[in-house]
């Protein structure tokens, strides 16, 4: 984007939420076509959508594992779910995520087990209330699996197949003498594509669910962020984990689409000036977001504790990475402290103030323009961005630059 203040990106529209997409830019008139009302309902419906997503496959396939993995925690982790090389799943089981209690992860039953049959399985796990499948096996899809994929199409819900473990058989490759690995995952997910074929051109992960950063995981984060609608997504990459940069990245990208949408809501609303603040705008907005940025980035204790122990660190060591204003948590007073900084001052006596106020008619007079607000929030992501890569080169899961 150019930087300019009295430009803003054209809004996106998908169930009722609005994205704005930086890549291209429109008149400020053409962003403010909604009332002012419908700007703060679409930020706070993005907080309460749920997002439901199920995993099923055959006993051993590792299910289990890939729903502690993608939810952060380890197979010892409390709130784990149960592995083991047996049918530990007899009944669909809720497990939520540690820290956004409106995701959830569903471990189902194998399809084929004695309980459940190929025919009723969907019916018998409430299909409904799903928002997308992962089928998972460790060896070759099987019949059951093809035949589930052709009954979830029918229902006109999205899954996606994960030929899991792969470590495993890099490790048992490895010790033959003409062992490539490049050669041997080409082999692995070409053979699960002939055997799905009977489904048509699906595509195929290969995933490690003790190691997302390799192989096919960020492939398959990929294709769910095209695929899923923007509410849903918006719930998904707030979620997952945060272990690496490219992790990383990928939220702080999110977050930067949504600065718009929050700067938005949080200007053309009218509020109370606060005592001792020049910029008026709802400061509660403001609040949320950068909240939902320090703990989607792990930066909230609980987080901080399920990292330390998998890289067996103490978590007070990780925490005190954390130098930012942000240090501990986000609260109002650090927010209102935000909105007093130079940078701040320096904006509302640029001479051409005047110019950078919104021309919408509903704002009330005197109110902070949406580039101060846009400032601030990009100001915050960046620290907290930044108190992020410190604590994952702390735990060394980032080389040190």
């Amino acid at each position: 984007m150019s930087g300019d203040l009295d430009r803003v990106a054209e809004p996106e529209r998908d169930n009722g939420i609005y994205i704005y997409n930086e890549d291209d830019e429109a008149d400020i008139t053409k962003g403010f076509t909604q009332p002012p009302q419908e700007f703060q309902e679409n930020i706070k419906s993005l907080d309460h959508v749920t997002l439901n997503i199920a995993v099923t496959g055959n006993t051993g396939a590792g299910k289990s594992t890939f729903v502690n993995a993608i939810r952060g925690l380890g197979n010892d982790d409390e709130g784990a779910a149960d592995t083991g090389v047996t049918e530990t799943t007899r009944t669909p089981t809720a497990y939520p995520h540690p820290t956004m209690p409106n995701v959830t992860v569903w471990d189902l039953p194998g399809i084929g087990t004695p309980k459940f049959n190929a025919k009723t399985y969907l019916s018998d796990m409430h299909f409904e209330r799903f928002d997308f499948f992962i089928i998972i096996t460790s060896e070759r899809f099987k019949e059951n699996d093809i035949n589930l994929a052709k009954a979830i199409t029918k229902k006109k819900k999205l899954f996606y197949f994960i030929r899991s473990k792969i470590d495993n058989d890099i490790n048992a490759e490895s010790k033959r003498r003409d062992f490539n690995e490049e050669q041997l995952l080409s082999k692995i997910r070409e053979d699960c594509k002939e055997n799905l074929k009977s489904v048509g051109n699906p595509q195929v992960f290969l995933i490690s669910s003790f190691n997302f950063e390799e192989y096919d995981f960020n492939r398959l984060m990929d294709t769910l962020e095209r695929e899923l609608p923007d509410n849903k997504k918006h719930a998904l990459i707030l979620s997952l984990p945060v272990y690496s940069m490219e992790a990383l990245q990928r939220k702080k990208r999110h977050f930067q689409r949504m600065i718009w949408l929050t700067a938005f809501g949080s200007a053309a609303v009218a509020v109370v000036p606060l005592p001792g603040l020049t910029v008026v705008c709802d400061y509660g907005v403001v609040t949320a977001f950068l909240s939902n940025i320090f703990r989607s980035f792990g930066l909230e204790d609980t987080s901080l504790q399920i990292l330390a122990k998998r890289v067996k660190m103490n978590w007070q060591d990780l925490k005190a990475e954390i130098t930012s204003r942000f240090k501990d948590g986000v609260t109002t007073e650090v927010v209102m402290s935000f909105f007093k900084t130079p940078s701040v001052a320096a904006i509302m006596t640029l001479k051409g103030l005047l110019s950078c106020v919104i021309p919408f008619g509903h704002l009330p007079a005197g109110a902070v323009t949406v580039g101060i607000i846009h400032h601030l929030l990009n100001k915050g992501l960046r620290e907290m961005e930044n108190d992020t890569r410190s604590v994952l080169e702390k735990a060394r899961l980032l080389q040190q630059e």
